[in-house]
């Protein structure tokens, strides 16, 4: 163990950070550790950034993801990186702390929205009326790493959250349709904005977080799970579609012969799509299905 450790360190040693985090041309070079936040980071920053996601593939399961030798490259150096934090990407945190850097700023979505607890949900992108204050702390970190276009950031950051007033808004209209009925979800990946709307979840904590570890759920969760469709206590299951299993496609299929409208959601943000129009999407799929 120690000859591995020792050469960990050996491998690690030189990917220090280079330049002045500036691409050839000029551009402040952003690493976001999914590409939500990335994408947020390219519209605050526009012409003045080169972004880099490192988790975009809408196929992919950022619970098993590993990160390669260009990922701790570009973080080593980044002069702004984006971490969602609360557990979600640690991954991150390995290669922050693998990697050395005099001008790098750190941008963990977690501590910008004062997340707490022992088992905090972390898909925080979710928590659609707070996103605004993750834009203005994407914009303070640019604006620190490049002062000259720090007007320009912040005027970028205020067009931004003024684009984000539609899933506000969806998100106000789901609550005033559809506030006090009930979902189960698969994984708590749309947890804050069911909360946001007043949407009750009746999933037995132990099913979600399960499938969220990647292991089976306890027979009784499973049970609870299926007894929620077959006596229609629920109006929707929605389901992880980028962390499929055995289970919950059981439960798909279950829920499908019981007339229970199925919503997929997912971690990541679909290619072709912005941070916006991919939520709103979401949100707008939900209420159709609590419609029906």
């Amino acid at each position: 163990m120690v000859a591995a450790a020792a050469a960990v360190a050996l491998g690690t040693a030189g990917c220090n950070g280079s330049g002045n985090g500036r691409t050839s041309d000029g551009r402040l070079k952003v690493v976001a550790a999914e590409n939500f936040w990335g994408d947020l980071a390219r519209q605050v920053g526009g012409g003045h950034v080169a972004v880099t996601s490192v988790i975009s593939k809408p196929d992919a399961d950022p619970h098993l993801f590993e990160p390669g030798t260009d990922t701790e490259l570009a973080v080593a150096q980044a002069a702004v990186v984006i971490v969602n934090g609360a557990g979600y990407d640690p991954f991150m945190d390995r290669l922050i702390n693998a990697t050395s850097s005099t001008h790098r700023r750190i941008v963990r979505v977690s501590d910008v929205l004062h997340v707490v607890g022992d088992d905090p949900n972390p898909h925080l992108w979710y928590d659609a009326p707070r996103i605004p204050v993750v834009v203005n702390a994407v914009a303070t970190a640019l604006a620190g790493a490049d002062p000259t276009n720090a007007v320009e950031y912040r005027r970028n950051a205020a067009r931004t959250i003024q684009a984000l007033q539609p899933l506000e808004q969806s998100v106000r209209d789901l609550k005033a349709a559809d506030a006090g009925e009930a979902v189960a979800y698969t994984e708590r990946v749309p947890g804050d904005l069911l909360a946001a709307a007043g949407i009750r979840v009746l999933t037995p904590p132990g099913f979600a977080h399960s499938i969220e570890n990647g292991v089976d759920p306890s027979f009784s969760d499973t049970a609870a799970m299926r007894a929620l469709i077959t006596r229609r206590e629920i109006k929707a299951l929605v389901v992880n579609a980028q962390a499929q299993s055995g289970v919950t496609d059981q439960l798909q299929t279950l829920a499908r012969s019981n007339g229970i409208p199925i919503v997929s959601v997912t971690e990541t943000m679909p290619t072709g799509d912005t941070f916006e129009s991919w939520q709103v999407g979401q949100v707008r799929t939900l209420a159709n299905a609590l419609a029906q």
